[in-house]
Protein backbone atom coordinates (compact mmCIF):
# COMPACT_ATOMS: atom_id res chain seq x y z
CA UNK A 1 0.00 0.00 0.00
CA UNK A 2 2.90 2.30 0.34
CA UNK A 3 4.24 1.70 -2.54
CA UNK A 4 1.27 2.42 -3.85
CA UNK A 5 1.30 5.62 -2.30
CA UNK A 6 4.41 6.58 -3.12
CA UNK A 7 3.93 5.70 -6.94
CA UNK A 8 1.09 7.98 -7.41
CA UNK A 9 2.59 10.96 -5.14
CA UNK A 10 5.21 11.09 -7.90
CA UNK A 11 2.80 10.65 -10.90
CA UNK A 12 1.25 13.63 -9.11
CA UNK A 13 4.45 14.98 -8.65
CA UNK A 14 5.72 14.90 -12.32
CA UNK A 15 2.91 15.83 -14.02
CA UNK A 16 2.12 18.85 -11.96
CA UNK A 17 5.18 20.52 -11.52
CA UNK A 18 5.47 24.09 -12.05
CA UNK A 19 7.98 23.92 -14.52
CA UNK A 20 7.58 21.22 -16.92
CA UNK A 21 4.15 19.69 -15.81
CA UNK A 22 2.27 21.22 -18.23
CA UNK A 23 4.24 20.00 -20.99
CA UNK A 24 4.05 16.82 -19.48
CA UNK A 25 0.16 16.57 -19.35
CA UNK A 26 -0.23 17.40 -22.78
CA UNK A 27 2.47 14.62 -24.04
CA UNK A 28 0.33 12.25 -21.41
CA UNK A 29 -2.82 13.27 -23.09
CA UNK A 30 -1.40 12.83 -26.39
CA UNK A 31 0.10 9.48 -25.89
CA UNK A 32 -3.39 8.16 -24.52
CA UNK A 33 -5.41 9.31 -27.40
CA UNK A 34 -2.89 7.48 -29.96
CA UNK A 35 -3.19 4.64 -28.13
CA UNK A 36 -6.85 4.69 -28.26
CA UNK A 37 -7.16 5.54 -31.75
CA UNK A 38 -4.70 2.38 -32.24
CA UNK A 39 -6.24 0.33 -30.41
CA UNK A 40 -9.83 0.86 -32.07
CA UNK A 41 -7.83 0.39 -35.08
CA UNK A 42 -6.44 -2.58 -33.95
CA UNK A 43 -9.87 -4.11 -32.89
CA UNK A 44 -11.44 -2.70 -36.51
CA UNK A 45 -8.76 -4.26 -37.99
CA UNK A 46 -9.04 -7.46 -36.32
CA UNK A 47 -12.91 -7.41 -37.86
CA UNK A 48 -11.82 -7.17 -41.21
CA UNK A 49 -9.46 -10.00 -40.84
CA UNK A 50 -12.37 -12.20 -39.72
CA UNK A 51 -14.32 -11.28 -42.37
CA UNK A 52 -11.91 -11.93 -44.92
CA UNK A 53 -11.44 -15.61 -43.63
CA UNK A 54 -15.17 -16.45 -43.15
CA UNK A 55 -15.16 -15.06 -46.69
CA UNK A 56 -12.42 -17.01 -48.04
CA UNK A 57 -14.09 -20.55 -46.25
CA UNK A 58 -16.96 -19.52 -48.24
CA UNK A 59 -15.35 -19.70 -51.27
CA UNK A 60 -13.08 -22.63 -50.87
CA UNK A 61 -16.98 -24.64 -49.60
CA UNK A 62 -18.10 -23.50 -53.11
CA UNK A 63 -14.93 -24.28 -55.13
CA UNK A 64 -15.19 -28.03 -54.09
CA UNK A 65 -19.10 -28.44 -53.99
CA UNK A 66 -19.26 -26.69 -57.23
CA UNK A 67 -16.27 -28.85 -58.49
CA UNK A 68 -14.79 -25.61 -59.66
CA UNK A 69 -15.72 -22.53 -61.29
CA UNK A 70 -18.51 -20.74 -60.31
CA UNK A 71 -21.12 -20.00 -63.08
CA UNK A 72 -21.43 -16.35 -63.91
CA UNK A 73 -24.38 -13.97 -62.96
CA UNK A 74 -24.93 -12.65 -66.32
CA UNK A 75 -25.07 -13.90 -70.62
CA UNK A 76 -22.64 -10.60 -71.17
CA UNK A 77 -20.32 -12.16 -68.77
CA UNK A 78 -20.49 -15.76 -69.36
CA UNK A 79 -20.02 -14.46 -73.33
CA UNK A 80 -16.64 -12.79 -71.79
CA UNK A 81 -15.51 -16.07 -70.62
CA UNK A 82 -16.63 -18.44 -73.13
CA UNK A 83 -14.41 -15.79 -75.77
CA UNK A 84 -11.59 -15.71 -73.22
CA UNK A 85 -11.45 -19.76 -72.54
CA UNK A 86 -12.37 -20.98 -75.97
CA UNK A 87 -10.38 -18.57 -78.13
CA UNK A 88 -7.05 -18.34 -75.50
CA UNK A 89 -5.03 -20.46 -78.30
CA UNK A 90 -2.91 -18.21 -80.70
CA UNK A 91 -4.64 -20.64 -83.66
CA UNK A 92 -7.99 -20.59 -82.70
CA UNK A 93 -10.42 -18.75 -85.21
CA UNK A 94 -11.46 -15.78 -82.91
CA UNK A 95 -12.55 -13.32 -85.97
CA UNK A 96 -14.59 -15.73 -87.79
CA UNK A 97 -17.11 -16.94 -84.85
CA UNK A 98 -19.23 -15.21 -83.46
CA UNK A 99 -20.62 -15.91 -80.04
CA UNK A 100 -23.99 -14.98 -78.50
CA UNK A 101 -25.37 -15.54 -75.67
CA UNK A 102 -29.12 -15.95 -74.41
CA UNK A 103 -30.34 -17.34 -70.97
CA UNK A 104 -27.24 -19.34 -70.59
CA UNK A 105 -28.01 -20.98 -74.33
CA UNK A 106 -24.93 -20.11 -76.66
CA UNK A 107 -24.83 -19.93 -80.60
CA UNK A 108 -21.59 -20.19 -82.50
CA UNK A 109 -21.50 -18.83 -85.40
CA UNK A 110 -19.18 -18.03 -88.66
CA UNK A 111 -17.13 -19.98 -90.55
CA UNK A 112 -14.52 -22.36 -90.28
CA UNK A 113 -12.09 -24.30 -92.13
CA UNK A 114 -12.78 -27.52 -91.09
CA UNK A 115 -15.23 -30.06 -89.17
CA UNK A 116 -13.12 -31.06 -86.55
CA UNK A 117 -12.90 -26.88 -85.36
CA UNK A 118 -16.15 -26.74 -85.47
CA UNK A 119 -16.43 -29.93 -83.24
CA UNK A 120 -13.65 -28.41 -80.87
CA UNK A 121 -15.01 -25.27 -80.43
CA UNK A 122 -18.61 -26.87 -79.26
CA UNK A 123 -16.65 -29.30 -77.14
CA UNK A 124 -14.71 -26.06 -75.58
CA UNK A 125 -17.56 -24.34 -75.20
CA UNK A 126 -19.85 -26.89 -73.45
CA UNK A 127 -16.86 -27.26 -70.94
CA UNK A 128 -17.39 -23.63 -69.80
CA UNK A 129 -19.10 -23.43 -66.73
CA UNK A 130 -22.64 -21.30 -66.62
CA UNK A 131 -23.34 -22.77 -70.62
CA UNK A 132 -26.72 -24.48 -70.19
CA UNK A 133 -26.51 -25.46 -74.20
CA UNK A 134 -24.79 -25.05 -77.15
CA UNK A 135 -26.30 -24.50 -80.50
CA UNK A 136 -23.32 -24.83 -83.12
CA UNK A 137 -24.04 -23.00 -86.34
CA UNK A 138 -20.54 -22.86 -87.40
CA UNK A 139 -20.01 -24.05 -91.67
CA UNK A 140 -17.73 -25.18 -93.62
CA UNK A 141 -15.99 -22.53 -96.70
CA UNK A 142 -18.22 -22.86 -99.74
CA UNK A 143 -21.24 -23.82 -97.46
CA UNK A 144 -24.49 -22.42 -96.54
CA UNK A 145 -24.94 -21.06 -93.14
CA UNK A 146 -27.23 -23.56 -91.26
CA UNK A 147 -29.42 -20.82 -90.13
CA UNK A 148 -30.09 -19.78 -93.72
CA UNK A 149 -30.62 -23.18 -95.25
CA UNK A 150 -34.27 -23.28 -96.29
CA UNK A 151 -34.81 -19.94 -95.78
CA UNK A 152 -37.22 -18.47 -99.00
CA UNK A 153 -35.69 -16.42 -101.13
CA UNK A 154 -32.05 -17.38 -100.10
CA UNK A 155 -30.01 -18.82 -102.67
CA UNK A 156 -27.65 -21.35 -101.92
Amino acid sequence: MFVAGAGFGAAAAYLLDQDSGNRRRKLVADKAARFSRQGAGTVQGAAQSVGAQAQGVAAKAQHKATGGDSAPGDDNTLKAKIESEVFREADAPKGSVDVTVVNGIVELRGQVDDQATSEALEMKTRMVSGVRDVRNMLHLPGETPPNIVGTPGVSS
